[in-house]
């Protein structure tokens, strides 16, 4: 464990991701996928199958997405191992051209900064739980009930962000991350055991199931619409190229290895939560699974406590990689000499992170339901996981020598998983945009 802490650690502390000196084993690398895919996501697993109209059109959804979603690592091993560049959009920059390149740098951003989002959206909810196990609402004659203040989900969540979640993003390096770096995979994996082991000694199993025929517009729609939550859920491809370029072997066939049971790993653990969670609580789920469970659960406190403590240690990193691709778009390289410089460097830094935060607490704050900021990350996720490297794929046949009929077969490919992106993308953000008129 403290071997894979140490190259964890290597990857995801360094603002560059540099690679110089490739140490990275087999497991580290199914280790460090895992820890990058298995997250927030995980909670809105139970409503998807729900949404998606039951269990088998679920399953579905996820076996054809793993699809794409493999074949999406591959792709981006495959690039990288063209190109000189250890970085997400340096591999894009670099195969695909600058203008793609800045496009790539601007998503980057926007999906870290909705992810930071969504950390504080699931840490506000459990803090919730929490303040509501420990000082339960005072309750008056006539049925009203009194909130203390200081359980209100707007105090426990903004004094969390000053007091804990700022200090440890202002640093330039996040060393604390070799402590911490397998908890997110130890909280999903004990959520998952949870789920599982609440459905079998629950004794009342009369759930409400809202059946829908799988005849339709409606089925189909209702399919498609939870796309996005499986994207957000298994993307762990903005990881991938510095993964990928810090392995010993670096063979093509190796990283389809690492990469197939990393994301076979993945579907494991999200179906059976989403499965279990589905069948406990049928349609009435929340959205995050934890808001379902009574508040004074002492096995799901911990499932919370856990979970919590793993999102305040990954918001950090979020923070720490849109900061620094920020600074490159904004200053530029002929501002990059002056940006190193003390006490300039340290001052833009305190800023660029006060405003993360701060941004990124009050949408947490204002938006009530996480479902809501998953459905965009899930857009955005479709350029990572289908549309940019479906460009990479198709340009590389330009640098690349390759038989004929295999090239045509490969560009197919590729243009067909840019169409597929571009068509979630298109549906999940009209749909959001659809859903928040609609509550407005």
């Amino acid at each position: 464990m403290e071997e894979l802490a140490r190259e964890s650690i290597s990857l995801l502390a360094k603002p560059t991701l540099e690679s110089d000196s490739p140490n990275l084993s087999s497991a580290g690398a199914v280790f460090i996928l895992l820890k990058s895919a298995l997250g927030a996501g995980l909670l809105n697993f139970p409503w998807a199958f729900n949404k998606a109209g039951g269990i088998t059109p679920a399953v579905l959804v996820e076996l054809v997405s793993l699809i794409f979603l493999i074949s999406g690592l591959v792709i981006l091993g495959y690039a990288a191992s063209i190109s000189t560049q250890t970085t997400y959009q340096g591999v894009v920059r670099e195969i695909c051209g600058p203008a793609i390149g800045k496009l790539c740098e601007a998503c980057f951003i926007l999906n870290l900064f909705m992810i930071s989002v969504a950390f504080l959206r699931v840490m506000g909810d459990q803090l919730e739980k929490l303040c509501d196990s420990f000082y339960p609402n005072e309750t008056f004659s006539g049925g009203a009930s009194h909130q203390h203040w200081f359980t209100d989900n707007r105090f426990t969540l903004s004094v969390l962000c000053i007091l804990v979640i700022f200090p440890l993003s202002v640093p330039r390096e996040i060393g604390f991350q070799k402590y911490t770096s397998i908890l997110g995979t130890l909280a999903a994996c004990y959520l998952m055991l949870v789920i599982v082991i609440k459905y079998y000694i629950r004794t009342d199993h009369n759930v409400k199931y809202e059946h829908r025929h799988s005849s339709g517009v409606s089925s189909w729609a209702s399919m498609f619409s939870v796309i996005p939550t499986i994207c957000f859920g298994f993307q762990c491809h903005e990881a991938c190229i510095a993964i990928y370029s810090s392995m010993n072997n670096k063979k093509l066939s190796h990283w389809v290895l690492v990469s197939v049971v990393s994301m076979l790993f993945c579907l494991l653990i999200y179906s059976l939560t989403g499965l279990y969670g589905y069948l406990t609580f049928g349609a009435d789920v929340a959205a995050d699974i934890l808001m379902s469970y009574p508040g004074t659960d002492v096995v799901l406190i911990i499932a919370r406590l856990l979970f919590g403590v793993s999102i305040i240690t990954i918001y950090p990193i979020a923070l720490l990689l849109g900061r620094s691709v920020l600074q490159d778009i904004c200053f530029g390289a002929k501002h990059s000499s002056i940006l190193t410089r003390e006490p300039y460097e340290k001052w833009m830094r305190v800023l660029l992170t006060t405003l993360w935060v701060a941004v990124t607490l009050v949408i947490a704050l204002f938006v009530p339901d996480i479902s809501d900021i998953i459905s965009v990350i899930g857009g955005i996720s479709a350029f990572f996981i289908f549309i940019f490297p479906g460009l990479c794929l198709v340009c590389a046949m330009d640098i690349e020598t390759v038989m004929p009929r295999t090239k045509s077969c490969l560009i197919t490919w590729g243009i067909i998983t840019v169409l597929c992106g571009a068509f979630i993308f298109g549906q999940s953000t009209t749909i959001a945009i659809m859903e928040l008129m609609h509550k407005l």
